[in-house]
């Protein structure tokens, strides 16, 4: 098969032929005919993330099940899926409970740990691949199927972590990118108010059209004053940050109004400063969100399975385009979610 590999960090993909994927007992293989490009992905492919070379990244796929092991009995040949990016146990009370991102046995990362979605076949444990819905006609967009189970499904559990109603004003800093511009469709979905935030004011329009009723240009001065300015110096009820550095963690922090609701998604690892007696006086809660459970993706496929929602596909390229592609991610260049056409 045709697969895009790795060979150590940093470096461009190879496109190279590899041998075909065979299941073990408890796998499938799968046909893919599209992989999500996110920052994630981007993150691997530019060695922030450590993985054992070679490596086929990509998790965010459409695809058909080709082979199954001996023992899997939830998957046939011919079943649409996609790949939940985790790898969990399934067992421990985390898993069991359905919030699998705790799952005590993590073993790491699809694309990462173990070969993806960037090659025409992926081979995956059985209970990593989720069923496609019957209704969703993934064969006409497979780029849009396989980026809801990041882009769409990461954002609806935020909402859920959030608590975010329709009686909310909700910021999103990073809100042009890939996950931000998602979290705006959401947060209009739940009916609030939504409100974006970022650097790249080029975005805005894309913002907006997502679901923005107002837009900060966080490159322009005092973006907590904007905020207050925006909600009569109530302050936000969520402030959603898929930034996550000291200075966009502080500045939404600030932002708060009373019971308000800070929700980090961001990997900068940077401390900053929340003041305990704010904390206290408004009720704020600082709440981290780790990727989604099995059933947010099954939410979320079901969501876009129905036509409420659509995600925002804007790139999709060939194989061999990948590594121009991953420099425009690099550099922020594009607005929504882009894929790799595979089959």
């Amino acid at each position: 098969m045709k697969a895009l590999v790795l060979k150590a960090p940093g470096t461009p993909f190879v496109l190279e032929q590899v041998p075909d994927p065979t299941p073990g007992p408890d796998d499938a293989v799968a046909r893919v005919l599209a992989c999500g490009s996110g920052l994630t992905i981007q993150h691997t492919r530019a060695g922030r993330a450590r993985v054992q070379y070679p490596r086929i990244i990509g998790h965010e796929i459409a695809a058909e099940v080709v082979a199954v092991g001996a023992n899997v009995k939830s998957l046939a040949v011919g079943d649409g899926v996609t790949a939940y990016f985790y790898l969990t146990c399934g067992e421990c009370r985390w898993c069991l409970g359905q919030r699998e991102p705790l799952c005590d046995r993590f073993a790491g990362y699809v694309g990462r740990e173990i070969d993806g979605g960037y090659a025409e076949y992926v081979r995956l444990p059985a209970r990593s691949f989720v069923r496609l819905p019957e209704s969703l006609d993934y064969r006409a967009r497979p780029a849009e199927a396989g980026v809801v189970t990041d882009a769409l499904a990461t954002p609806l559990k935020v909402l859920r972590r959030a608590r975010v109603t329709h009686a909310d004003t909700v910021a999103v800093f990073g809100a042009g990118g890939g996950l931000g511009i998602h979290q705006l469709m959401l947060a209009r979905f739940a009916h609030a108010r939504v409100i974006a935030v970022d650097t790249r004011p080029d975005k805005f329009a894309a913002c907006r059209a997502a679901g923005a009723d107002e837009c900060v240009d966080a490159a322009r001065g005092d973006v907590v004053a904007a905020l207050l300015d925006l909600t009569q110096g109530k302050g936000i009820d969520v402030a959603i940050d898929y930034v996550s550095s000291a200075a966009t963690l502080e500045a939404a922090f600030a932002a708060l109004g009373k019971g308000g609701r800070l929700v980090t998604l961001g990997g900068a690892s940077q401390p900053f400063r929340a003041d305990p007696r704010r904390m206290l006086e408004r009720e704020l809660d600082l709440l981290g969100s780790r990727y989604v459970t099995r059933q947010d993706v099954i939410d979320a496929l079901e969501l876009v399975a129905r036509g409420v929602l659509r995600p925002l596909v804007t790139e999709v390229v060939r194989m061999d385009e990948a590594e121009a592609l991953h420099q425009r991610l690099e550099q922020g260049l594009v607005t929504g979610r882009a894929a790799l056409r595979i089959a």
